[in-house]
C-alpha cells in the first residue's frame, strides 16, 4: 500500500517509522524538510510537497495544531484538488468544531476522513503501543485497521461521526492535565511538612493511582526533572484551550481547565514552555513562595 505521512515531530517520526518497517511504500513530508532525513535513511521517500505526499492510498497527518493543518490542507487549496479513492487519517488532537468542518469538506470531495487521535507519549508511539480513538466511516476504518494495528495496541471505535474521536480525546487529555495539576499541588504540600515529593509519588503511584500518568509524570515531578520534554507545556496549553472551547460549545463549565490554563501561561511567561507538562509543579512552587 502507498502511504503518505505529513507531520514529523517526535510523535510523527515514531509512528511513520513503524509504518515503514511493515514494508509499505511510505512518502513523508514535513514543513521543515530536515525532519524527514532520518526516515528517508530508513527507506522512506521524501515528498517535495504536501500534495505529493497526498498522492497515496492512505494519508496520515500528525501536524502540530489546527492552524498548521488548516494551512497545509485548506488554505493551500490542497483538499479541493484531491479525488477519491483516498482515506485521510488524522492522528492529531484538534478542535471538535474543526473536526466537524474537515469531515464535511472531505465528504464533499468524496474522500473518506477518519479522525484517529492517539494516546501515548513518543516512547509509547515508538513501541507501537498507542491507544487510538477512531471515528468516521466504518468501511474506511475497516480498510485502515491493519495499519492502525501496526502503530497501536488497541483501536477504540467511537462511531461514524469523526468529531466524536476528538471529543473523547479532549476529555482524556483533560483528565491527564488535571492529574498532573493535582500531583503538583500535593507535591508542594508534602514538602512543607519536610517530606520529599518523590516519596509521595512513589506511594500513590504504587497504590491508589497506579498507571502511566501518575508513574510517568509523577516521577518527573518527584525528581523535578522537566527536560527533555516528551509533552511540552506549550502543547499542553494548546490542548487545554481546545478543551475549554469544546466545553463552551456545549455550554458547560470546567473550572479546573481554567486554572490549568492560567498555570500553563505562568510557566510559559517564565520561559518554561518547552519543558515537560510536569513543570506545573514549578508553578505551584512559585505560588507557594509568594
Amino acid at each position: 500500500m502507498k502511504i503518505g505521512f505529513l507531520g514529523l515531530g517526535s510523535m510523527g517520526q515514531a509512528i511513520a517509522a513503524n509504518l515503514l518497517q511493515s514494508g509499505h511504500e511510505v512518502w513523508v513530508w514535513n514543513r521543515s524538510p530536515d525532519a524527514a532525513r532520518k526516515l528517508v535513511e530508513l527507506g522512506a521517500n521524501a515528498a517535495a510537497t504536501a500534495a505529493e505526499a497526498f498522492n497515496a492510498d492512505v494519508v496520515f497527518t500528525m501536524l502540530a495544531d489546527d492552524k498548521a493543518l488548516r494551512a497545509v490542507l485548506l488554505d493551500s487549496g490542497l483538499l479541493a484538488g484531491l479525488k477519491a479513492p483516498l482515506i485521510h487519517v488524522n492522528l492529531a488532537t484538534i478542535a471538535v468544531a474543526f473536526a466537524e468542518e474537515l469531515a464535511t469538506l472531505h465528504a464533499a470531495q468524496g474522500i473518506d476522513y477518519v479522525a484517529a487521535p492517539v494516546m501515548g507519549r513518543p516512547n509509547v508511539a515508538a513501541s507501537g503501543q498507542l491507544n487510538i480513538l477512531a471515528a468516521g466511516p466504518e468501511s474506511a476504518i475497516d480498510r485502515v485497521q491493519p495499519l492502525l494495528d501496526l502503530i497501536g495496541r488497541k483501536t477504540w471505535r467511537l462511531g461514524e461521526k469523526a468529531s466524536s474521536a476528538n471529543a473523547m480525546k479532549l476529555a482524556t487529555n483533560f483528565l491527564l492535565v488535571s492529574a498532573v495539576q493535582a500531583m503538583s499541588e500535593a507535591a508542594v504540600l508534602v514538602t512543607r511538612y519536610d517530606l520529599p515529593s518523590s516519596a509521595l509519588i512513589d506511594l500513590v503511584s504504587s497504590t491508589i493511582f497506579t498507571g502511566p500518568v501518575y508513574q510517568g509524570y509523577g516521577a518527573l515531578i518527584g525528581e523535578r526533572r522537566y527536560e527533555p520534554a516528551a509533552f511540552k507545556a506549550a502543547l499542553g496549553l494548546k490542548d487545554v484551550e481546545l478543551i475549554r472551547a469544546a466545553a463552551e460549545d456545549v455550554s458547560i463549565q470546567l473550572p479546573t481547565a481554567n486554572l490549568i490554563r492560567d498555570n500553563l501561561l505562568d510557566a510559559i511567561a517564565h520561559g518554561q514552555g518547552d519543558m515537560d507538562l510536569a513543570v506545573l509543579a514549578e508553578v505551584e512552587e512559585r505560588r507557594a513562595r509568594s
